[in-house]
């Protein structure tokens, strides 16, 4: 058993390869992060209405830090699609518009376009990107092959959810750039599982997750948006923050900061999670847990005699793995808890039965032994 398994809080009796779902918070942040709760209900108002501020900027700053970006150009939110949300609201679309993405987006945020483009009148566009996946060259020209003239957002994952994907965003970015085109990026798997420097990347919008791969607690995340495209996000919530009475502050942090009284220890909590992390040499942790993912993605590929979706250089702790046709992926996965006590998600993406397997810190090879084993049991393949 890996020696980090004692830090986090997982149930022993369950093999848990699924953090990509909402993550696992380590005792030590978790205990951060109540403490902080506690703090909050001893003195209510001392906390909220005169130390509000100063808490949440050194929780920007430190979070600012670890992302590559100034702490005046993010803000907490409760989650990735919160922050996306708030962003496909502002952006003002017209008949005949296009957004474009592909089809291994996550569902939520499926749904968030079709829905602003069915009121605006405009189009979603998903490319085709076809399994297997040869190489990052194959994924911008198949999603660069729809750009169209009226295409106004581009809209991707830095990982993409249901097939663990890291995109080449950073080249689709470039591109977009020189085409007038709005970048928006849905970074929910990327902070503390892939290198995340938004400044470098150069989108206009990006929102990530702090509860997932970064290990902090539930409701933390965040939204950056570049400077000069500030003006174009409009806060979800309007408070005390329009139009705020104090000067020299940042309009984009007063605006959406402060949406009215509500737990904010999940966000002060994140600098512990960054904490964590680098206390125990993360990038050595994601070195170990990209190979149980490969490990996982071998064993299984060698029972069913499935070719990888992918090379291995083009996902990080997560693997996404093919499954026979005909295979029921949501009843297997549920016999797969209930009968052997492991935790990975199953789905059909486009057709194909599909399982996802994430390595954490607290994971080794017997889990993946465990998974392949159980697995293969149940498809009648061991």
């Amino acid at each position: 058993m890996t020696p980090l398994r004692d830090l986090f809080l997982l149930r022993r009796d369950v093999t848990y390869l699924n953090h990509g779902s909402f993550g696992a918070c380590p005792r030590s942040v978790f205990e951060a992060y109540q403490a902080l709760q506690l703090e909050l209900e001893r003195e209510p108002v001392d906390f909220l209405g005169r130390r509000f501020n100063d808490l949440m900027q050194r929780a920007r700053e430190r979070l600012a830090s670890y992302v590559g970006a100034r702490a005046d150009d993010l803000v907490f939110v409760p989650n990735a699609t919160t922050g996306l949300n708030a962003v496909a609201r502002s952006l003002r679309l017209g008949p005949g518009d296009e957004v474009l993405a592909t089809d291994h987006e996550y569902g939520a945020l499926d749904r968030t376009w079709t829905f602003m483009c069915e009121k605006a009148g405009a189009r979603y566009v998903r490319a085709t990107v076809a399994l297997p996946i040869e190489s990052q060259d194959a994924i911008v020209e198949a999603i660069w092959s729809r750009v169209s003239p009226r295409t106004r957002i581009l809209f991707l994952s830095h990982v993409t959810a249901p097939t663990a994907i890291v995109m080449p965003v950073r080249e689709l970015v470039r591109r977009a750039r020189e085409r007038g085109i709005l970048t928006v990026i849905d970074g929910a798997h990327a902070p503390g599982q892939v290198d995340v420097d938004v400044e470098a990347l150069g989108a206009d919008f990006y929102s990530g997750n702090c509860h997932k791969w970064l290990c902090a607690p539930k409701g933390s995340a965040f939204l950056w948006v570049r400077r000069d495209a500030q003006r174009l996000v409009e806060p979800l919530v309007v408070s005390w923050g329009w139009r705020p009475i104090k000067a020299g502050s940042s309009r984009f942090v007063d605006e959406h900061e402060w949406a009215g009284t509500r737990d904010v220890a999940a966000y002060l909590a994140v600098p512990a999670a960054i904490g964590f992390l680098e206390t125990h040499a993360w990038s050595h942790v994601r070195t170990q847990c990209h190979g149980l993912a490969s490990l996982a993605r071998e064993r299984l590929n060698a029972v069913t005699g499935l070719a990888p979706i992918c090379p291995e250089t083009m996902f990080a702790q997560m693997a996404t793995i093919a499954l026979p046709d005909g295979a029921d992926a949501e009843a297997t996965g549920e016999r797969l808890r209930a009968e052997h006590h492991v935790e990975a998600p199953f789905w059909m993406w486009n057709g194909r039965p599909l399982v996802r397997v994430s390595a954490q810190a607290y994971n080794d090879e017997a889990d993946i032994e465990r998974f392949v084993s159980a697995l293969a049991q149940l498809l009648g393949l061991g």
